[in-house]
């Protein structure tokens, strides 16, 4: 793939793992619209290149992830500008993204930035990383997923205790309350996060597909639905050449040669 180049972000690809880093230092990675819009392309680049096999995510410089929505935009917005969406739909595309996607989480990810985040299938964070969601000093809430995918992460009592204070995580908090699942040094964050997406890669890659489609769709239902949506999946992975290579490798005492078949 000839990698597009952007204006607000940056686009690179190395050994089959893509990272976007959102490239506005000066407005510590605000999400403006042409932000969004640039991700939403970039996305759209990387879905039907088999040189691709997982993205990640983080922010130009040292000091932040996203500290959130472009204040100078937000100004302007309106109950029509809610009711589109255009954030909360981004990160839908994200979160049911088919490729695996990680958070580099290099520094402030507040607002739409910690929003981003939790779409993520997995969150990585340097140990110099903030979480928050402030939007309520600004007189309205977390639109783009926040109350919702927060309280599933950690909790309905931690999000309301984050939302209605408005006070920032640490990162080792962040960890400790699950929104999280790793932390790293600042210095080593890229490289951790790619050695995730590279190990993410050695599996077979339909089963790492309808593994994020199963614990997604089963999260949302009551248990025994999740259960049967699990052995669907299972049904369709045990028809797979995938599944066969996989037994065959672990027998032969060799790494599985995965075709996506």
């Amino acid at each position: 793939m000839d990698t597009p180049t952007f204006e607000t972000i940056l686009l690179t690809v190395t050994d089959r793992v893509a990272t976007i880093t959102i490239n506005r230092p000066e407005s510590r990675n605000a999400l403006s619209r042409v932000v969004l819009n640039e991700i939403l392309a970039a996305l759209d680049a990387l879905r039907d290149d088999d040189a691709v096999g997982a993205v990640v995510f983080t922010g130009a410089g040292d000091r932040a992830f996203i500290a959130g929505a472009d204040i100078t935009q937000v100004r302007g917005y309106t109950m029509a500008t809610a009711l589109e969406s255009a954030m909360q739909r981004a990160f839908d595309l994200i979160e049911d993204y088919e490729k695996p996607t990680i958070a580099a989480v290099n520094g402030f990810a507040l607002g739409g930035g910690c929003e981003l985040a939790m779409a993520c299938d997995i969150r990585i964070a340097s140990r110099a990383a903030r979480f928050g969601l402030p939007e309520l000093t600004l007189g309205v809430l977390p639109g783009a997923g926040g109350t919702q995918r927060m309280a599933r992460l950690i909790g309905t009592g931690n999000t309301l205790d984050l939302i209605l204070t408005s006070r920032m995580l640490t990162a080792g908090e962040a960890e400790r309350w699950g929104l999280v699942s790793r932390l790293s040094e600042p210095e080593s964050l890229l490289a951790d996060a790619h050695e995730v997406a590279t190990t993410i890669l050695g599996k077979g890659p339909v089963a790492v597909r309808l593994a994020k489609l199963v614990v997604r769709a089963g999260s949302d239902a009551d248990q025994r639905t999740g259960q049967i949506i699990e052995r669907l999946a299972q049904s369709a992975l045990y028809t797979t050449a995938d599944k066969n290579e996989g037994a065959q490798a672990f027998i032969d005492k060799r790494p599985p040669q995965f075709t996506g078949a």
